[in-house]
Protein backbone atom coordinates (compact mmCIF):
# COMPACT_ATOMS: atom_id res chain seq x y z
CA UNK A 1 0.00 0.00 0.00
CA UNK A 2 1.06 3.93 -0.34
CA UNK A 3 2.12 6.06 2.39
CA UNK A 4 -1.35 7.90 2.04
CA UNK A 5 -3.55 4.46 2.17
CA UNK A 6 -1.74 3.38 5.22
CA UNK A 7 -2.85 6.84 6.66
CA UNK A 8 -5.90 6.90 5.69
CA UNK A 9 -6.95 3.60 7.06
CA UNK A 10 -5.31 3.73 10.54
CA UNK A 11 -6.38 7.80 10.44
CA UNK A 12 -10.18 6.68 9.27
CA UNK A 13 -10.11 4.00 12.10
CA UNK A 14 -8.38 6.75 14.67
CA UNK A 15 -10.75 9.27 13.32
CA UNK A 16 -14.24 7.12 14.18
CA UNK A 17 -12.86 6.10 17.45
CA UNK A 18 -12.15 9.51 18.30
CA UNK A 19 -15.45 10.60 17.23
CA UNK A 20 -17.20 8.33 19.17
CA UNK A 21 -15.03 9.22 22.14
CA UNK A 22 -16.87 12.31 21.49
CA UNK A 23 -20.23 11.04 22.33
CA UNK A 24 -19.28 9.15 24.91
CA UNK A 25 -17.70 11.97 26.38
CA UNK A 26 -21.21 14.04 25.57
CA UNK A 27 -23.28 11.50 27.33
CA UNK A 28 -21.36 10.93 30.68
CA UNK A 29 -20.96 14.65 30.78
CA UNK A 30 -24.98 15.00 30.28
CA UNK A 31 -25.16 12.30 33.26
CA UNK A 32 -22.58 13.76 35.28
CA UNK A 33 -21.21 16.75 34.54
CA UNK A 34 -17.81 18.01 36.29
CA UNK A 35 -19.08 16.82 39.95
CA UNK A 36 -16.84 14.36 42.21
CA UNK A 37 -18.32 10.75 40.86
CA UNK A 38 -17.26 12.26 37.35
CA UNK A 39 -13.85 13.45 38.93
CA UNK A 40 -13.68 9.67 39.98
CA UNK A 41 -14.52 8.39 37.00
CA UNK A 42 -12.35 10.43 34.68
CA UNK A 43 -8.96 9.77 37.04
CA UNK A 44 -9.89 5.92 36.29
CA UNK A 45 -10.01 6.38 32.23
CA UNK A 46 -6.69 8.12 32.74
CA UNK A 47 -4.65 5.46 33.71
CA UNK A 48 -6.91 3.27 31.40
CA UNK A 49 -6.17 5.66 28.87
CA UNK A 50 -2.42 6.07 29.82
CA UNK A 51 -1.86 2.12 29.73
CA UNK A 52 -4.20 1.95 26.33
CA UNK A 53 -1.83 4.50 24.37
CA UNK A 54 1.72 3.44 26.07
CA UNK A 55 1.04 -0.02 24.21
CA UNK A 56 -0.85 0.04 21.59
CA UNK A 57 -0.54 3.81 19.66
CA UNK A 58 3.17 3.07 18.86
CA UNK A 59 5.84 2.50 21.03
CA UNK A 60 5.33 -1.67 20.92
CA UNK A 61 4.51 -1.53 17.33
CA UNK A 62 7.90 0.81 16.41
CA UNK A 63 10.11 -2.12 18.41
CA UNK A 64 8.22 -5.05 17.14
CA UNK A 65 8.20 -4.23 13.20
CA UNK A 66 11.79 -3.62 12.33
CA UNK A 67 12.62 -6.89 13.94
CA UNK A 68 9.78 -8.70 12.59
CA UNK A 69 10.60 -7.37 9.01
CA UNK A 70 14.18 -8.39 9.70
CA UNK A 71 12.78 -11.97 10.71
CA UNK A 72 10.28 -12.35 7.84
CA UNK A 73 13.18 -11.85 4.93
CA UNK A 74 15.38 -14.26 6.47
CA UNK A 75 15.43 -18.07 5.98
CA UNK A 76 12.29 -19.77 6.92
CA UNK A 77 11.18 -16.14 7.54
CA UNK A 78 7.50 -16.39 8.61
CA UNK A 79 7.65 -19.04 10.84
CA UNK A 80 9.73 -17.63 12.49
CA UNK A 81 8.38 -14.23 12.49
CA UNK A 82 5.35 -15.99 14.10
CA UNK A 83 7.61 -17.70 16.56
CA UNK A 84 8.29 -13.95 17.35
CA UNK A 85 4.94 -12.66 17.75
CA UNK A 86 3.58 -15.17 19.80
CA UNK A 87 6.95 -14.87 22.49
CA UNK A 88 6.57 -11.19 22.48
CA UNK A 89 2.39 -11.72 23.47
CA UNK A 90 3.36 -14.61 25.94
CA UNK A 91 6.15 -11.74 27.39
CA UNK A 92 3.94 -8.50 27.49
CA UNK A 93 1.03 -10.50 29.02
CA UNK A 94 2.57 -11.95 31.79
CA UNK A 95 4.65 -8.45 32.53
CA UNK A 96 1.14 -6.76 31.95
CA UNK A 97 -0.74 -9.15 34.37
CA UNK A 98 1.76 -8.31 37.57
CA UNK A 99 1.10 -4.56 36.43
CA UNK A 100 -2.98 -5.36 37.21
CA UNK A 101 -2.05 -7.14 40.63
CA UNK A 102 0.65 -3.83 41.49
CA UNK A 103 -2.35 -1.84 41.00
CA UNK A 104 -4.70 -3.88 42.21
CA UNK A 105 -3.29 -4.09 45.78
CA UNK A 106 -1.89 -0.60 45.35
CA UNK A 107 -4.54 1.19 44.59
CA UNK A 108 -5.25 3.47 47.35
CA UNK A 109 -1.24 4.91 47.20
CA UNK A 110 -2.02 4.92 43.37
CA UNK A 111 -5.07 7.00 43.38
CA UNK A 112 -3.70 9.74 46.51
CA UNK A 113 -0.22 10.04 44.32
CA UNK A 114 -2.34 10.85 41.17
CA UNK A 115 -5.26 12.45 42.67
CA UNK A 116 -3.86 14.41 46.25
CA UNK A 117 -7.01 16.65 46.50
CA UNK A 118 -9.10 13.51 46.78
CA UNK A 119 -10.47 12.80 49.70
CA UNK A 120 -12.97 11.33 51.75
CA UNK A 121 -15.74 8.99 49.73
CA UNK A 122 -14.83 10.45 46.97
CA UNK A 123 -11.19 8.67 47.07
CA UNK A 124 -12.38 5.81 48.57
CA UNK A 125 -14.54 5.16 44.83
CA UNK A 126 -11.83 6.02 42.90
CA UNK A 127 -9.81 3.56 44.22
CA UNK A 128 -12.52 1.13 43.24
CA UNK A 129 -13.38 2.02 40.35
CA UNK A 130 -9.31 1.42 39.66
CA UNK A 131 -10.00 -2.06 40.91
CA UNK A 132 -12.75 -2.81 38.76
CA UNK A 133 -10.97 -1.15 35.21
CA UNK A 134 -7.22 -2.75 35.96
CA UNK A 135 -7.92 -6.17 34.00
CA UNK A 136 -8.29 -3.57 31.30
CA UNK A 137 -4.23 -3.28 31.45
CA UNK A 138 -3.80 -6.95 30.45
CA UNK A 139 -5.82 -7.08 27.40
CA UNK A 140 -4.64 -4.19 25.97
CA UNK A 141 -1.04 -5.37 25.86
CA UNK A 142 -2.16 -8.68 24.49
CA UNK A 143 -4.31 -6.58 21.92
CA UNK A 144 -0.98 -4.24 21.22
CA UNK A 145 1.30 -7.01 19.92
CA UNK A 146 -1.61 -8.64 17.87
CA UNK A 147 -1.63 -5.02 16.24
CA UNK A 148 2.04 -4.60 16.01
CA UNK A 149 1.99 -7.66 13.93
CA UNK A 150 -1.22 -6.86 11.92
CA UNK A 151 0.67 -3.48 10.62
CA UNK A 152 4.24 -5.21 10.43
CA UNK A 153 1.83 -7.72 7.62
CA UNK A 154 0.21 -4.28 6.47
CA UNK A 155 -3.17 -5.63 7.42
CA UNK A 156 -4.41 -1.92 8.64
CA UNK A 157 -8.08 -2.15 8.85
CA UNK A 158 -8.21 -5.12 11.53
CA UNK A 159 -6.14 -2.33 13.79
CA UNK A 160 -8.55 0.29 12.68
CA UNK A 161 -11.48 -2.10 13.49
CA UNK A 162 -10.04 -2.81 17.33
CA UNK A 163 -9.65 0.90 18.17
CA UNK A 164 -13.05 1.42 17.04
CA UNK A 165 -14.77 -1.00 19.44
CA UNK A 166 -13.29 0.38 22.60
CA UNK A 167 -15.43 3.13 22.08
CA UNK A 168 -18.48 1.06 20.90
CA UNK A 169 -18.67 -0.80 23.66
CA UNK A 170 -18.57 1.93 26.00
CA UNK A 171 -21.63 4.05 24.15
CA UNK A 172 -23.34 0.31 24.26
CA UNK A 173 -23.09 0.57 28.04
CA UNK A 174 -23.91 4.03 28.24
CA UNK A 175 -27.43 3.21 27.29
CA UNK A 176 -27.91 0.67 30.20
CA UNK A 177 -26.18 3.37 32.28
CA UNK A 178 -28.68 6.16 31.11
CA UNK A 179 -31.50 4.49 33.18
CA UNK A 180 -29.90 4.32 36.21
CA UNK A 181 -30.47 7.06 39.15
CA UNK A 182 -27.67 6.09 41.50
CA UNK A 183 -24.47 8.46 39.76
CA UNK A 184 -22.36 5.43 41.54
CA UNK A 185 -23.63 2.68 39.82
CA UNK A 186 -23.43 4.38 36.80
CA UNK A 187 -19.80 4.89 37.01
CA UNK A 188 -19.08 0.85 38.55
CA UNK A 189 -21.05 0.03 35.31
CA UNK A 190 -18.65 2.40 33.61
CA UNK A 191 -15.82 0.74 34.67
CA UNK A 192 -16.90 -2.45 34.09
CA UNK A 193 -17.44 -1.78 30.40
CA UNK A 194 -13.85 -0.94 29.92
CA UNK A 195 -12.93 -4.42 30.87
CA UNK A 196 -15.80 -5.93 28.40
CA UNK A 197 -14.12 -3.14 25.56
CA UNK A 198 -10.82 -4.33 26.24
CA UNK A 199 -12.18 -8.59 25.97
CA UNK A 200 -13.90 -7.62 22.68
CA UNK A 201 -10.65 -5.75 21.24
CA UNK A 202 -8.48 -8.71 22.00
CA UNK A 203 -10.90 -11.23 20.36
CA UNK A 204 -11.03 -8.82 16.89
CA UNK A 205 -7.11 -8.71 16.71
CA UNK A 206 -6.42 -12.45 17.69
CA UNK A 207 -9.03 -13.58 15.39
CA UNK A 208 -7.58 -11.36 12.61
CA UNK A 209 -3.98 -12.21 13.00
CA UNK A 210 -4.69 -15.99 13.00
CA UNK A 211 -7.34 -16.00 10.45
CA UNK A 212 -4.39 -13.95 7.83
CA UNK A 213 -1.13 -15.79 8.92
CA UNK A 214 -0.03 -19.17 7.61
CA UNK A 215 1.29 -20.80 10.47
CA UNK A 216 4.50 -23.25 9.61
CA UNK A 217 6.73 -25.95 11.41
CA UNK A 218 9.85 -24.01 11.74
CA UNK A 219 12.79 -25.44 9.68
CA UNK A 220 15.70 -23.30 10.18
CA UNK A 221 15.80 -21.58 13.81
CA UNK A 222 16.52 -18.40 14.07
CA UNK A 223 18.14 -16.27 16.99
CA UNK A 224 15.58 -15.43 19.52
CA UNK A 225 14.88 -11.49 19.30
CA UNK A 226 12.29 -11.38 22.67
CA UNK A 227 15.16 -9.74 24.92
CA UNK A 228 16.49 -7.28 21.68
CA UNK A 229 12.08 -6.72 21.50
CA UNK A 230 12.01 -5.23 25.07
CA UNK A 231 15.25 -3.83 25.40
CA UNK A 232 14.14 -1.61 22.09
CA UNK A 233 10.66 -1.14 23.30
CA UNK A 234 11.19 0.02 26.62
CA UNK A 235 12.87 3.56 26.02
CA UNK A 236 9.75 4.00 23.29
CA UNK A 237 6.91 2.68 26.09
CA UNK A 238 8.34 6.10 28.48
CA UNK A 239 8.00 8.23 25.77
CA UNK A 240 4.96 7.08 24.31
CA UNK A 241 3.47 7.51 27.81
CA UNK A 242 5.01 10.61 28.23
CA UNK A 243 2.03 12.71 27.21
CA UNK A 244 -0.63 10.71 29.37
CA UNK A 245 2.02 11.77 32.00
CA UNK A 246 1.54 15.15 31.57
CA UNK A 247 -2.08 14.64 31.78
CA UNK A 248 -2.12 12.75 34.91
CA UNK A 249 0.32 15.22 36.49
CA UNK A 250 -1.86 18.09 35.58
CA UNK A 251 -4.46 16.18 37.58
CA UNK A 252 -2.54 15.82 40.17
CA UNK A 253 -1.79 19.31 40.09
CA UNK A 254 -5.25 20.88 39.70
CA UNK A 255 -7.13 17.95 41.66
CA UNK A 256 -7.50 20.43 44.91
CA UNK A 257 -9.59 22.92 42.53
CA UNK A 258 -13.17 21.69 42.31
CA UNK A 259 -14.18 20.81 39.20
CA UNK A 260 -10.51 21.43 38.15
CA UNK A 261 -9.99 17.65 36.69
CA UNK A 262 -13.26 17.30 34.94
CA UNK A 263 -12.52 20.44 32.84
CA UNK A 264 -8.68 19.35 31.91
CA UNK A 265 -9.94 15.57 31.22
CA UNK A 266 -12.93 17.53 28.53
CA UNK A 267 -9.92 19.70 27.23
CA UNK A 268 -8.05 17.10 26.66
CA UNK A 269 -10.23 14.40 24.89
CA UNK A 270 -11.52 17.36 22.40
CA UNK A 271 -7.32 17.88 21.63
CA UNK A 272 -7.22 14.09 21.08
CA UNK A 273 -8.96 13.88 18.09
CA UNK A 274 -6.62 15.72 15.39
CA UNK A 275 -3.57 14.76 17.66
CA UNK A 276 -4.80 11.43 17.27
CA UNK A 277 -5.78 11.41 13.61
CA UNK A 278 -2.97 13.07 13.03
CA UNK A 279 0.31 11.69 15.00
CA UNK A 280 -0.91 8.51 16.11
CA UNK A 281 -2.03 7.27 12.04
CA UNK A 282 0.85 8.20 10.51
CA UNK A 283 3.59 6.74 13.65
CA UNK A 284 1.90 3.61 12.95
CA UNK A 285 2.03 3.77 9.12
CA UNK A 286 5.40 5.71 8.60
CA UNK A 287 7.20 3.04 10.80
CA UNK A 288 7.32 -0.14 8.42
CA UNK A 289 7.73 2.37 5.15
CA UNK A 290 10.83 4.26 6.76
CA UNK A 291 12.37 0.78 8.26
CA UNK A 292 12.17 -0.55 5.01
CA UNK A 293 13.66 2.69 3.31
CA UNK A 294 16.19 2.37 6.18
CA UNK A 295 17.39 -1.18 5.56
CA UNK A 296 16.57 -0.93 1.64
CA UNK A 297 18.36 2.04 0.69
CA UNK A 298 15.24 3.18 -0.26
CA UNK A 299 14.35 7.40 -0.53
CA UNK A 300 14.09 7.96 2.89
CA UNK A 301 13.82 11.95 2.42
CA UNK A 302 10.97 11.43 0.34
CA UNK A 303 8.70 9.70 2.77
CA UNK A 304 10.34 11.81 5.93
CA UNK A 305 9.09 14.63 4.05
CA UNK A 306 5.23 13.43 2.67
CA UNK A 307 4.89 12.69 6.88
CA UNK A 308 6.03 15.96 7.68
CA UNK A 309 3.75 16.99 4.81
CA UNK A 310 0.83 15.62 5.95
CA UNK A 311 0.91 15.61 9.55
CA UNK A 312 1.68 19.70 9.66
CA UNK A 313 -1.17 20.00 6.94
CA UNK A 314 -3.37 18.33 9.82
CA UNK A 315 -2.24 19.79 13.12
CA UNK A 316 -1.96 23.39 11.77
CA UNK A 317 -5.26 24.04 10.78
CA UNK A 318 -6.50 21.82 13.38
CA UNK A 319 -4.95 23.90 16.26
CA UNK A 320 -6.07 27.65 14.98
CA UNK A 321 -9.49 25.90 14.63
CA UNK A 322 -9.36 24.66 18.19
CA UNK A 323 -8.16 28.37 19.35
CA UNK A 324 -10.62 30.23 17.15
CA UNK A 325 -14.06 28.16 18.02
CA UNK A 326 -13.03 27.03 21.66
CA UNK A 327 -16.46 28.37 23.15
CA UNK A 328 -18.68 26.78 20.26
CA UNK A 329 -17.12 23.38 20.53
CA UNK A 330 -17.00 23.10 23.94
CA UNK A 331 -20.68 24.46 24.43
CA UNK A 332 -21.81 22.40 21.22
CA UNK A 333 -20.42 19.46 22.49
CA UNK A 334 -21.06 19.52 26.34
CA UNK A 335 -23.61 21.91 27.62
CA UNK A 336 -26.47 19.58 28.03
CA UNK A 337 -28.28 18.22 31.28
CA UNK A 338 -25.68 18.38 34.53
CA UNK A 339 -22.84 19.91 32.67
CA UNK A 340 -23.37 23.81 32.73
CA UNK A 341 -22.40 27.14 30.84
CA UNK A 342 -19.54 27.70 33.89
CA UNK A 343 -18.03 23.84 32.92
CA UNK A 344 -18.05 25.39 28.89
CA UNK A 345 -16.73 28.69 29.58
CA UNK A 346 -13.60 26.27 31.72
CA UNK A 347 -13.70 23.85 28.88
CA UNK A 348 -12.95 26.06 26.33
CA UNK A 349 -10.35 28.57 28.29
CA UNK A 350 -7.96 25.03 28.58
CA UNK A 351 -8.88 23.85 25.26
CA UNK A 352 -7.93 27.36 23.92
CA UNK A 353 -4.28 27.24 25.43
CA UNK A 354 -3.74 23.69 25.26
CA UNK A 355 -4.11 23.37 21.43
CA UNK A 356 -1.09 25.54 20.95
CA UNK A 357 0.46 22.60 21.44
CA UNK A 358 -1.02 20.80 18.85
CA UNK A 359 1.52 21.06 16.29
CA UNK A 360 4.55 20.46 18.47
CA UNK A 361 3.12 17.62 19.84
CA UNK A 362 2.57 15.97 16.68
CA UNK A 363 6.16 16.69 14.91
CA UNK A 364 7.59 15.31 18.29
CA UNK A 365 5.56 12.13 17.87
CA UNK A 366 7.03 11.60 14.10
CA UNK A 367 10.37 12.77 14.91
CA UNK A 368 10.29 9.45 17.38
CA UNK A 369 8.75 7.45 14.49
CA UNK A 370 11.94 8.57 12.61
CA UNK A 371 14.12 7.78 15.38
CA UNK A 372 12.79 4.16 16.15
CA UNK A 373 13.23 3.18 12.76
CA UNK A 374 16.59 4.14 13.08
CA UNK A 375 16.05 1.64 15.90
CA UNK A 376 17.14 4.28 18.43
CA UNK A 377 14.30 3.96 21.12
CA UNK A 378 16.44 6.24 23.92
CA UNK A 379 16.72 9.78 22.39
CA UNK A 380 12.57 9.79 21.74
CA UNK A 381 12.59 9.32 25.64
CA UNK A 382 15.00 11.71 26.64
CA UNK A 383 13.52 14.33 25.17
CA UNK A 384 10.08 13.04 26.07
CA UNK A 385 10.99 13.48 29.81
CA UNK A 386 12.55 16.77 29.43
CA UNK A 387 9.48 17.45 28.46
CA UNK A 388 7.61 16.00 31.19
CA UNK A 389 9.48 17.91 33.42
CA UNK A 390 8.97 21.62 31.67
CA UNK A 391 5.15 20.29 32.08
CA UNK A 392 5.23 19.80 35.31
CA UNK A 393 7.62 22.70 36.08
CA UNK A 394 5.37 25.02 34.28
CA UNK A 395 1.65 23.86 35.64
CA UNK A 396 3.38 24.37 39.38
CA UNK A 397 3.99 27.89 38.70
CA UNK A 398 1.31 28.59 36.11
CA UNK A 399 -1.67 26.95 38.43
CA UNK A 400 -1.64 29.35 41.39
CA UNK A 401 -1.99 32.52 39.27
CA UNK A 402 -3.82 31.08 36.36
CA UNK A 403 -5.86 28.02 37.39
CA UNK A 404 -6.44 24.67 35.32
CA UNK A 405 -6.33 27.11 32.33
CA UNK A 406 -2.11 27.57 33.26
CA UNK A 407 -1.64 23.90 33.31
CA UNK A 408 -2.77 23.44 29.90
CA UNK A 409 -0.95 25.87 28.68
CA UNK A 410 2.15 24.31 30.30
CA UNK A 411 1.55 21.08 28.56
CA UNK A 412 1.59 23.26 25.48
CA UNK A 413 4.92 24.68 25.96
CA UNK A 414 6.17 21.18 26.97
CA UNK A 415 4.92 19.89 23.05
CA UNK A 416 7.28 22.50 21.68
CA UNK A 417 10.16 22.07 23.80
CA UNK A 418 10.19 18.52 23.76
CA UNK A 419 9.72 18.93 19.60
CA UNK A 420 12.07 20.83 19.38
CA UNK A 421 15.07 19.24 21.48
CA UNK A 422 14.31 16.14 19.61
CA UNK A 423 14.51 17.42 16.15
CA UNK A 424 17.44 19.15 16.66
CA UNK A 425 19.19 16.10 17.96
CA UNK A 426 18.13 14.32 14.76
CA UNK A 427 19.04 16.61 12.40
CA UNK A 428 22.75 16.73 13.87
CA UNK A 429 22.55 13.26 13.27
CA UNK A 430 21.45 13.81 9.46
CA UNK A 431 18.21 11.83 10.07
CA UNK A 432 16.21 14.82 9.57
CA UNK A 433 15.94 14.63 5.85
CA UNK A 434 13.22 16.97 3.73
CA UNK A 435 13.18 17.23 0.20
CA UNK A 436 12.86 19.61 -1.97
CA UNK A 437 8.75 19.89 -2.71
CA UNK A 438 8.70 19.50 1.11
CA UNK A 439 10.83 22.65 1.65
CA UNK A 440 8.53 24.32 -0.97
CA UNK A 441 4.93 22.84 0.37
CA UNK A 442 5.64 23.51 3.93
CA UNK A 443 5.48 27.27 4.06
CA UNK A 444 2.49 27.34 1.98
CA UNK A 445 0.74 25.34 3.99
CA UNK A 446 1.18 28.02 6.76
CA UNK A 447 -0.22 30.42 4.12
CA UNK A 448 -3.08 28.07 3.51
CA UNK A 449 -3.78 28.18 7.35
CA UNK A 450 -3.45 31.44 7.56
CA UNK A 451 -6.02 32.40 5.15
CA UNK A 452 -8.77 29.73 7.09
CA UNK A 453 -8.36 31.13 10.37
CA UNK A 454 -9.18 34.99 8.93
CA UNK A 455 -11.91 33.58 7.06
CA UNK A 456 -13.07 31.25 10.26
CA UNK A 457 -12.44 34.68 12.52
CA UNK A 458 -14.96 36.80 10.14
CA UNK A 459 -17.37 34.09 9.91
CA UNK A 460 -17.06 33.60 14.09
CA UNK A 461 -17.43 37.48 14.43
CA UNK A 462 -20.25 37.49 12.05
CA UNK A 463 -22.22 34.99 13.51
CA UNK A 464 -22.15 36.40 16.96
CA UNK A 465 -23.19 39.58 15.72
CA UNK A 466 -26.47 38.38 13.89
CA UNK A 467 -27.07 35.77 15.87
CA UNK A 468 -26.35 36.36 19.70
CA UNK A 469 -28.45 33.79 21.10
CA UNK A 470 -25.75 31.39 19.83
CA UNK A 471 -23.58 33.02 22.85
CA UNK A 472 -25.96 32.97 25.48
CA UNK A 473 -27.16 30.74 28.43
CA UNK A 474 -30.31 28.91 27.55
CA UNK A 475 -30.45 25.40 26.23
CA UNK A 476 -31.16 26.86 22.75
CA UNK A 477 -27.85 28.38 22.64
CA UNK A 478 -26.10 24.91 23.00
CA UNK A 479 -27.99 23.79 19.58
CA UNK A 480 -27.17 27.39 18.41
CA UNK A 481 -23.62 26.83 19.13
CA UNK A 482 -23.75 23.32 17.55
CA UNK A 483 -25.09 24.92 14.32
CA UNK A 484 -23.04 27.89 14.25
CA UNK A 485 -19.64 25.02 14.73
CA UNK A 486 -20.52 22.98 11.90
CA UNK A 487 -21.03 25.96 9.38
CA UNK A 488 -17.85 27.47 10.47
CA UNK A 489 -16.17 23.85 10.42
CA UNK A 490 -17.43 23.58 6.67
CA UNK A 491 -16.14 27.09 5.74
CA UNK A 492 -12.87 26.89 7.17
CA UNK A 493 -12.24 23.41 5.95
CA UNK A 494 -13.63 24.83 2.31
CA UNK A 495 -10.88 27.68 2.49
CA UNK A 496 -8.13 25.33 3.52
CA UNK A 497 -8.81 23.02 0.80
CA UNK A 498 -8.87 25.70 -1.69
CA UNK A 499 -6.15 27.66 -0.45
CA UNK A 500 -4.03 24.29 -0.68
CA UNK A 501 -5.05 23.73 -4.18
CA UNK A 502 -4.57 27.49 -5.02
CA UNK A 503 -1.02 26.78 -3.88
CA UNK A 504 -0.39 24.42 -5.54
CA UNK A 505 0.64 22.06 -2.40
CA UNK A 506 -2.44 19.27 -2.59
CA UNK A 507 -4.65 18.30 -5.68
CA UNK A 508 -7.73 16.07 -5.24
CA UNK A 509 -7.07 13.81 -8.54
CA UNK A 510 -3.42 13.39 -6.67
CA UNK A 511 -4.67 12.28 -3.92
CA UNK A 512 -7.29 9.96 -5.07
CA UNK A 513 -4.52 8.85 -7.58
CA UNK A 514 -2.01 7.86 -4.03
CA UNK A 515 -4.73 6.38 -2.16
CA UNK A 516 -5.12 3.65 -4.65
CA UNK A 517 -1.95 3.01 -5.95
CA UNK A 518 0.04 -0.01 -4.00
CA UNK A 519 3.56 -1.33 -4.25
Amino acid sequence: MSLARDVTTVGGGTLMSRLLAYLRDAWIAALLGAGAYSEAFFVVLQVVNFFRRLLSEGALNSAFVPIWLKLRAGEDGGANANRFTIRAMLVIGIVTGIVVFIVTVFSPSIVATIAPGFHGAQKGHTEFLLIVAAPYILLAGLVAVAAAALNAEGRMFAVAASTVVFNVILLLALVFVAQQNDEIWMTIWLAIAIVFAGFAQFLIAVIALVAGTRWQRIRVRAPDQTGAFFKRAVPGLIATGIPQLKLIAATAIASASPAAVSWLYYANRLYELPLGVASVAIAAAIVPRISADVHAGGDVPATQSRAYEITLGLALPAAVGFALLADPIAGGLFEHGAFSTTDTAAVAAALAAISTGLPGHVLEKVFGAVSFAHEDTYTPMLSALCGLAAAIIGGVLLFPRYGHVGVAAAIAISAWAGAALLGAILYRRGWLQLDVTALRRLPRIVLATSAMAGVVAVGLATAHALYPVAAGSSQWSSLGRLGMLIVLVALGVATYIAALQALGVAKFGDFATALRARK
